[in-house]
């Protein structure tokens, strides 16, 4: 009997003022609230694009499972808006989408996972909508760490990657893992999210997969980091032909001049005291 997985990805529309607003002007950063939407857009499309890369893969790797795609947003009257910004990105692909509804990110996070599986998915993979590092592998490698793990275990199978922040970026369970997200995201503790979720695992004895950093995009140091990223995959692609580049970003950021500089590095070690 075939298995159905879906990949999801965490979007809001970009509204100006609304939308990584960490990035602007107002919050100290350098962006306008129209170049911090734009900015968003040109990432969550770049991480949908590999993304469903990555399904592609998945889908070669088995012929006996299906893949499928989905796009989680909120609130539900900006899902149109929503659904016409990827239909029109990505005309040929089936995509399916979830409004997700909570008081919190973290009972979003539930209510997804929960939509999802009452549709007969039996592992889903969530990640947000600013990670332009993301790869097609990772994708794949996640899907298949979880069945692999999930194989000998009573407890089903949870994949995550963290983000830069002790957070996390990408989060997958099966249908069977004991998870539940409350008081992950959200908690009077000060308790980082991916502490939470290894206390979690640990508790539950979940078998859990843990991939490479995957860093997202929410301060001006996050952008630095982003924009030197993408310029270095750029280059490399030319070497590495599974390299899938984000080129809307890259776009972007070259579009308004986007660079990433350094103070200069005054406290460097004498090395000619060490090494004399």
């Amino acid at each position: 009997m075939k298995k159905k997985h879906a990949l999801v990805i965490f979007s809001k529309f970009p509204e100006p003022g609304v939308t990584k607003t960490r990035l602007t002007e107002a919050h100290g950063g350098s962006l306008t609230p129209d170049e911090a939407a734009k900015l968003y857009r040109a990432m969550v499309l770049d991480t949908a694009a590999t993304g469903l890369q990555g399904l592609v893969q998945c889908r070669r790797n088995t012929d006996s499972d299906i893949f499928d795609f989905f796009v989680s947003s909120s609130p539900a009257d900006e899902m149109v808006r929503v659904k016409e910004m990827f239909k029109q990105a990505f005309p040929s692909d089936d995509i399916g989408y979830v409004v997700d509804q909570g008081e919190n990110f973290d009972a979003h996070f539930n209510d997804c996972y929960r939509q999802i599986f009452d549709l007969g998915y039996h592992s889903v993979v969530c990640i947000g909508g600013d990670l332009p590092g993301l790869t097609p592998d990772m994708i794949t490698r996640a899907f298949s760490s979880m069945s692999q793990l999930e194989a000998p275990s009573p407890s089903g199978a949870m994949v995550l990657a963290p983000c830069q922040a002790a957070g996390v970026s990408l989060v997958g369970i099966t249908k069977t893992t004991r998870m539940d997200f409350t008081g992950v995201f959200y908690n009077g503790d000060g308790i980082a999210a991916l502490d939470a979720l290894m206390a979690i695992a640990a508790e539950r004895r979940i078998p859990t997969a843990l991939l490479e950093t995957l860093s997202d995009v929410d301060y001006m140091e996050d952008l630095g980091h982003m924009i030197s990223m993408i310029n270095a995959m750029d280059y490399c692609s030319g070497f590495q032909s599974e390299s899938q580049v984000p080129q809307r970003t890259l776009a972007f950021i070259r579009s308004i001049g986007l660079v990433t500089t350094t103070p200069p590095n005054t406290s460097h070690d004498p090395r000619s005291r060490l090494d004399g």
